[in-house]
This record gives C-alpha cells, structure tokens and sequence, in this order.
C-alpha cells in the first residue's frame, strides 16, 4: 500500500487542524500520523484506499474551523508500518 506525505501549510498550528485531521482520518479508516513541525507547517502520512484518500485529502483541505490552510504539498512515498492513526509531538 502507497503512503500519502502531505505538508499543509498555512494558519495550521494552534488552531485544532491535528485533532480535524485524526478524527477524520479514524473515520475513513486511515492510518498513519500528523505533527506539527517546526516552520509552522503540519505533516501528514497517510496509508488507505483511493477513495478515501481523496476524501481526506478534501478534509485536509478544509482544515478545522478557524485554520486557513494556504498550500498542501503532496508525495506519494513507498512506506509501510502504520497500524492506526496518531497524532504526534
């Protein structure tokens, strides 16, 4: 299965966008993880059918209800070990 590394840019820290991402990521059955990183931005791994890759890929892009995201850069990587969704640091 193809590992879906997503980096969200935009007003995404501090505003519940991790939390948005996990609850709908536990929705659709996918797995992999989302952090905050160090330049402001969020990152996202994320391992799940087409479908419902796009699905979260459109809720990724809506982003909670007061973050703004700006930009979502996206890489397909061959990576495999998730066993849940998590959110980290």
């Amino acid at each position: 299965m193809l590992t879906y590394h997503f980096i969200i840019t935009g007003r995404v820290q501090g505003v519940g966008y991790r939390y948005t991402a996990y609850i709908n990521a536990k929705k659709l059955d996918i797995v992999g993880s989302v952090a905050n990183l160090l330049d402001g931005s969020v990152e996202v791994f994320a391992q799940g059918s087409d479908e419902k890759i796009d699905a979260f890929r459109r809720y990724l892009k809506l982003g909670s209800f007061i973050s703004k995201v700006e930009n979502i850069e996206e890489n397909i990587l061959d990576m495999k070990g998730f066993k849940k969704f998590s959110i980290l640091n």
